[in-house]
């Protein structure tokens, strides 16, 4: 038994980036070793995994420090998105939870007309091309959006407001939809098409904790063709298309699978369905990414954690299809050690 922590064995490990098995996972298939997956960790957490200090105002620094720390931790990846193309924000209190309702900027056809909107063939992405050459060999971009659909479509209008404006005035919603949606298809065909990528990531939170946010009907009507043709433009350059969505999506679990056809689903709850329930359900339809709940990692001790986790690898290990991770991602309160806990599981056979 070894007397180092879990970080220490972390940081001790040899990495060996092969972005195959990511893209094996997602094709239905058993990779070649445990794979791990992540949307994002945190900056405190970055900087101690790669030992790179990012200077202010200077990209690559940050870059550097992204993929080092997806490095070291055991990824064959690193996600990122290119900064310049997002979409507009009203203002917004300075706390970091905020609103659903805060700082809409559009409430009807004049304030629609006046929405400064962001052109993706104006944008720059030219750092999709330069990260090429600091990729470790083995080492891929999943590109993942400013927010997704239905999240930009609430931040711009707010979410009493739509939910008015879907029964008052449908064409104005269908508008606001269909200004998001066709930017995002956009963005997923400019930055899909760059060799450095590897995968994309549609990152589009639908529901809370018992049901959708808009009655699945509104969400066929409203956002999901626009997914349908995010997907099409991710797979027409050959490359997975992920979706990254929190909430309960029981009553239309279908429509991802069947209708979008995306390849991978991130984001699991134990409170609304432990994501080894999840894999036994849905496993043969959609690989599975994460769904090692956020709220277990904080709370239980972190070799409860790497129990959990050895026994989702062990769930899943003959028929493939799943990456190891958390329900969701690592925000700076989730401790250190039971995070390396959880990513060991994966790592020590390596």
């Amino acid at each position: 038994m070894s007397t180092k922590t879990y970080l220490e064995r972390v940081l001790a490990h040899s990495p060996s980036p092969d972005f195959g098995n990511l893209q094996k996972v997602l094709k239905h298939m058993r990779p070649n070793r445990a794979t791990l997956f992540e949307f994002f960790l945190n900056y405190p957490l970055y900087q101690r995994l790669s030992g790179v200090t990012v200077k202010p105002g200077v990209e690559r620094t940050d870059v550097q420090c992204l993929i080092g720390a997806f490095r070291q931790a055991g990824y064959d990846y690193v996600t990122y998105r290119p900064p310049e193309f997002a979409f507009p924000r009203g203002e917004r209190p300075r706390e970091k939870t905020v609103s659903i309702n805060e700082g809409g900027v559009i409430a009807d056809w004049a304030s629609f007309e006046k929405c400064p909107w962001k052109d993706p063939d104006t944008c720059n992405y030219s750092q999709l091309k330069w990260i090429q050459e600091l990729l470790p060999d083995g080492m891929k971009v999943v590109v993942c959006g400013p927010g997704g659909v239905l999240e930009n479509v609430i931040a711009l209008v707010g979410y009493e407001r739509l939910c008015f404006m879907l029964a008052d005035d449908p064409g104005l919603a269908h508008a606001v939809f269909d200004a998001v949606g066709s930017r995002l298809v956009r963005h997923y065909e400019i930055a899909g098409g760059f060799e450095s990528v590897g995968a994309c990531i549609s990152n589009d939170d639908w529901g809370f904790k018992t049901q959708p946010m808009l009655a699945p009907q509104a969400m066929r009507e409203y956002v999901f063709p626009w997914h349908v043709k995010i997907v099409q433009a991710i797979h027409h350059h050959g490359k997975p298309a992920i979706l990254h969505s929190c909430g309960n999506a029981a009553e239309i679990m279908q429509d991802i699978t069947d209708a979008m056809e995306y390849d991978g689903k991130h984001s699991f709850e134990d409170a609304i369905e432990p994501v080894e329930d999840a894999y036994r359900k849905y496993g043969r339809r959609i690989a599975l990414l994460g769904g090692i709940d956020v709220d277990f990692v904080c709370r239980a001790s972190p070799d409860e954690v790497y129990r959990r986790s050895k026994a989702m690898l062990d769930l899943t290990a003959a028929a493939g299809s799943y990456a190891l991770g958390t329900g969701n991602s690592v925000p700076e309160y989730v401790p250190t050690g039971s995070y390396c806990a959880m990513i060991w599981a994966a790592l020590e056979a390596r």
